[in-house]
């Protein structure tokens, strides 16, 4: 927002000023361009828009609305950025390469991947978009958060446990290696904006743009236009944020313990080398201690699954990643692994990139997923995490067979997997535990049923009839946002819920069972009677209208 006149001659007076000081800096650099990379709020942008004369700074905006790779189209226009400002919600809670700046509106197409902006930097780090940057300001939640993903030192001593050192000479490693693989969200930054002088974010939680843009205001209202121009750190600009996480840190510099890492990284994406040296590459990485395999674990499967669909059959490409496939040595160095470690969903994905690299056939893929689905099996008790694991690894079937070499289901949870591996015969079972007691055994019904939907008219009658009977209102919940899932048509079925609705000692069970019948066929309800019902015998919400009001606005008046 621009500052109105009844601001006072003072502040303006004010900001004049500080603008006049920052001048001779600005004149002796030069022009310089601003690069703006707005995925969701422009308020930031703007703040910056305001405070920097344009008689000494170019705003250059890299998004394009509608085009999805607008990065690599700065790259290939020439733009080269001073100064570059970001807005956007980030995720950056794992390192998999799904982490982003993206925009809190659904209906916005434009986002920020990280390893997009990897890919370009590692491509171009001399003259490309970020080669000469002085300061880069990132407005999102945990852009600089410190916290390791893959390398902390006890993380990293759990996988060499894993792959055959010896307790203390795993702490002992995990101690020198942890600095040398920095994965934070703060790493990856310094990683991507090597060299660069001053690089601000939140370590946590960011404020939303409105907020951000009023702490700039101030910020450069004290003359923060003339710290921006210098292109050098300070400090000034955290106190501005009073409350909020907001850092400073510094680009990475070959000095640095974990340059070797970031070059690692880097060839993963470096589009200067050819298909066969990164194959060389990646035969090299997987050669060594299977810590630092794991470490890479998510760019390798990346890889794999990109090798799998290439259009490349040049004979060099080929000739290595044979050389992949035949080396047995490093194979069984990563099946022990695989073997050994306890992480059921860490297994799968190293069964399933242990295909991709030829390490194993198809046949043998299957196998080694069933063992890991044994091996969960065997626990005593199995929780509602369990059922969705196997059903989810199992949605092809592909593993029904598994069930055979498996014992008898004593509980739920052995009941669910079961069913999960095409055992119809645990499934009335299954519909039972869903109107249970037990929160438990309603859960892991609830995510069997995600997968195994009810199947007819019969099955939900039996559900709703069930739930009429339950007496623990919070199953009941659970149960009724299970059914919530199916659109139920029956109209049996949905005059035992409108029963229920004055029967409900909660406005919990009340909200839930409008949550089924917001989403039922209404054609197959009597209208005016439900509404009557629910308008009398509603539970008065001290929030507000909620989806009880909606149901009602939806069903309208009672003739």
């Amino acid at each position: 927002m621009r500052l109105p006149p009844f601001f006072g001659l003072s502040l303006v007076s004010a900001s004049l000023c500080a603008l006049l000081a920052a001048a001779p800096a600005h004149a002796a650099a030069g022009r310089q361009t601003v690069c703006t990379i707005t995925v969701n709020s422009s308020n930031e942008k703007q703040a910056f828009e305001r405070y920097l004369p344009q008689s000494h700074f170019d705003f250059v905006e890299l998004v394009e609305r509608g085009r999805p790779d607008w990065l690599e189209s700065a790259r290939r226009k020439g733009i080269r950025c001073d100064i570059l400002v970001i807005s956007g919600h980030y995720d950056g809670g794992d390192y998999a390469g799904g982490n982003e700046f993206f925009s809190e509106h659904v209906e916005s197409r434009e986002y920020l991947p990280v390893d997009e902006m990897e890919r370009v930097a590692c491509s171009d780090p001399d003259d490309g978009p970020f080669a000469h940057l002085k300061a880069v300001y990132l407005f999102g939640c945990n852009t600089l958060n410190p916290v390791a993903l893959r390398s902390a030192p006890e993380e990293i001593a759990r996988t060499l446990v894993q792959s055959g050192h010896s307790p203390d000479e795993a702490a002992r490693l995990a101690r020198e290696m942890s600095p040398r693989f920095a994965d934070s969200s703060r790493d990856r930054m310094r990683h991507i904006f090597r060299n660069v002088p001053a690089i601000y974010g939140f370590s946590s939680v960011a404020p939303l743009g409105p907020v951000a843009a009023t702490y700039l205001d101030r910020y450069f209202q004290s003359g923060g236009a003339q710290e921006v121009a210098a292109g050098r750190p300070g400090g000034r600009l955290l106190a501005y944020f009073p409350g909020h996480s907001l850092t400073l840190t510094r680009g990475s510099v070959d000095a640095d313990p974990d340059a070797g890492f970031r070059r690692d990284v880097c060839r993963f994406q470096d589009e200067r080398l050819s298909p066969a040296a990164r194959a060389q590459f990646v035969h090299a990485l997987l050669r060594r201690d299977m810590a630092e395999v794991r470490l890479f674990l998510d760019r390798l499967e990346r890889y794999a699954a990109a090798v799998a669909q290439r259009d490349d059959d040049s004979p060099g490409l080929t000739s290595e990643l044979a050389a992949i496939a035949d080396d047995g040595t490093a194979r069984d160095r990563f099946v022990a692994f695989m073997h050994a470690t306890d992480d059921t969903t860490l297994s799968v994905r190293l069964i399933d990139l242990a295909q991709k690299l030829g390490w194993l056939s198809a046949d043998e893929r299957l196998a080694e997923l069933g063992r890991v689905v044994s091996g969960r099996y065997a626990h005593p008790v199995l929780t509602a995490a369990d059922v969705d694991f196997v059903c989810k690894l199992n949605a092809s079937h592909a593993l029904d067979h598994t069930r055979d070499g498996l014992g008898e289901a004593d509980d739920v949870g052995h009941a669910a997997i079961r069913a999960c591996l095409g055992d119809v015969a645990q499934r009335p079972r299954l519909l039972a535990a869903l109107t249970s007691p037990g929160e438990a055994d309603v859960q892991i019904a609830q995510v069997y049923l995600q997968y195994q939907p009810l199947a007819d008219a019969d099955e939900v009658r039996d559900v709703t009839s069930g739930i009429g009977r339950m007496s623990d209102a919070g199953a009941q919940v659970r149960a009724l946002d299970a059914l919530a899932d199916h659109r139920v048509a029956d109209r049996e079925a949905l005059e035992n819920l409108a029963r229920l609705f004055p029967l409900a000692r909660t406005i919990d069970v009340q909200r839930a069972i409008a949550g089924v019948l917001i989403r039922a066929d209404f054609e197959a309800i009597d209208t005016p009677q439900l509404v009557r019902t629910l308008r009398e015998h509603r539970f008065r919400s001290r929030d507000g209208r909620d989806l009880i009001d909606v149901l009602i606005d939806r069903l309208g008046s009672p003739a």
